[in-house]
């Protein structure tokens, strides 16, 4: 398992409750880029899209670059990806989505074998002063770690 992408910022503005694996439906040019590194989950979100006889879920704003010995016509890198889950999973994250202050994060990208999978996890955002606490936390850890350390 190699880790493709991380997305930093969704343990600093989001408590993490929950979390999932899917596969991720990629074309064979994405699936060459993201392997190269070529991916960023900067400002991705999952998403709930119902259908006519079944509900998806969509990874949205995650870039995958396009990839330099393909033809990239009409290549949109941060077009709608959907998630391969197991129906069961989908019944628990529509009840979870349905719930107010709840959304879906992505908090990585890796592969499994030859697949390419996303870890997303439900978050509840943080609000300013939880994040303070949490940057006075770590500081007074790394102090007191610093004074064991030296000491």
């Amino acid at each position: 398992m190699s880790v493709l992408a991380v997305n930093k910022k969704a343990h600093f503005d989001y408590q993490l409750l929950d979390s999932f694996e899917a596969g991720l439906v990629l074309t064979g040019p994405e699936v060459k880029s993201a392997k190269a590194g070529h991916m960023s989950l900067k400002g991705a979100y999952v998403v709930k899209k119902a259908g006519v006889k079944t509900t998806e879920f969509h990874l949205l704003n995650a870039t995958i670059t396009a990839y330099k010995y393909a033809n990239n016509d009409n290549y949109d890198p941060n077009r709608s990806r959907q998630l391969l889950l197991k129906k069961s999973e989908i019944n628990r994250l529509i009840g979870k989505t349905k719930e107010k202050g709840l959304t879906l994060v992505p908090t990585k990208v890796y592969t499994k074998g030859s697949f390419v999978k996303v870890e997303f996890c439900i978050g509840k955002g943080k609000k300013g002063y939880d994040k303070r606490e949490d940057l006075k936390k770590k500081d007074t850890d790394r102090d007191i770690k610093r004074a064991m350390k030296g000491g």
